[in-house]
């Protein structure tokens, strides 16, 4: 466990968390406050938020917004510091997926890119500098996605979002390291299958999770332990996908491009079985 993020994930510190009134987002919010940190709170839904507030048990600021808005992002950073002074943890968690193919509507794509990409560079460029100006400890953790490290077919614009969210984190990581010798730092929560309701909404009304799917409070569990340990990678497993599969599935992605195989090869017909039979061996 490290000392630094021990110092940071405290009593009385302060954890933004966007996309905080339900889902991967509340489960951290809650997890943190478990912790005795001090919350700033932030979703579309205003009325889920403030019931959020009323349930954490410790004192929590909510801001509604769209993480689209600059100004709404902007309102937040303002009020948090207004009334808690600093800032030691900024989770870039708010998300939406809706579909888009590669030569589907670009309005289709825009919002997508706005709020998965767009909404976690607006909330870096808004408390970075801030974060690097403060002499305290601090990390900033934005939700990626294996829709973006491995990007199987079937939903192109959510993959390109969350794959420049990867790139975009790394790069942060990188550049703090440089500005601030480690007292900030970045780290990448990838989420298994989770059960949230998000992927609710792509099932019948009143569907019981499937067997496979973490809930949220899992990956909540799971982050924590990662994130205290100081890890900048945090790939989550779920009840169907090991750690050792997800590692398997991005080698086998990354050789794509060393071994000059066709692309997305692992869905590739004339290679979709010869991945199988890779995966699986010496299992």
């Amino acid at each position: 466990m490290s000392e630094r993020m021990e110092g940071i994930v405290a009593p009385g510190r302060v954890a933004v968390v966007t996309g905080a009134a339900n889902g991967i987002g509340l489960a951290i919010a809650r997890t943190f406050a478990a912790r005795g940190m001090r919350l700033a709170l932030f979703d579309l839904d205003a009325d889920a938020l403030q019931n959020v507030a009323s349930t954490v048990g410790v004192d929590a600021l909510c801001v509604s917004g769209d993480v689209s808005d600059l100004s709404a992002l902007t309102k937040l950073r303002d009020e948090t510091l207004s009334r808690f002074g600093e800032v030691a943890v900024l989770v870039n968690n708010a998300g939406i997926t809706q579909g888009a193919g590669p030569w589907d509507d670009p309005a289709k794509w825009r919002r997508q890119i706005e709020v998965n990409f767009g909404g976690v560079l607006a909330a870096q460029h808004l408390f970075v500098p801030y974060l690097i100006e403060s002499s305290r400890t601090s990390a900033v953790i934005n939700l990626g996605s294996k829709e973006g490290i491995t990007t199987p077919p079937g939903n192109a614009a959510y993959s390109v979002a969350k794959a420049a969210v990867k790139v975009l984190t790394e790069q942060l990581a990188h550049e703090l390291l440089k500005v601030t010798a480690g007292r900030v730092s970045a780290h990448l929560l990838v989420p298994g299958y989770t059960w949230t309701p998000m992927n609710m909404a792509f099932k019948p009304q009143g569907a019981a999770k499937p067997d496979e799917a973490w809930t949220a409070e899992q990956v909540a569990e799971y982050f924590l332990a990662r994130l205290l340990n100081g890890d900048f990678y945090i790939i989550c497993p779920d009840n169907a996908v090991t750690s050792q599969i997800d590692a398997r599935r991005i080698l086998w992605a990354a050789d794509d491009m060393i071994l000059n195989r066709p692309a997305l090869s692992r869905w590739h017909p004339d290679w979709k079985e010869k991945f199988v039979a890779w995966l699986n061996y010496g299992r």
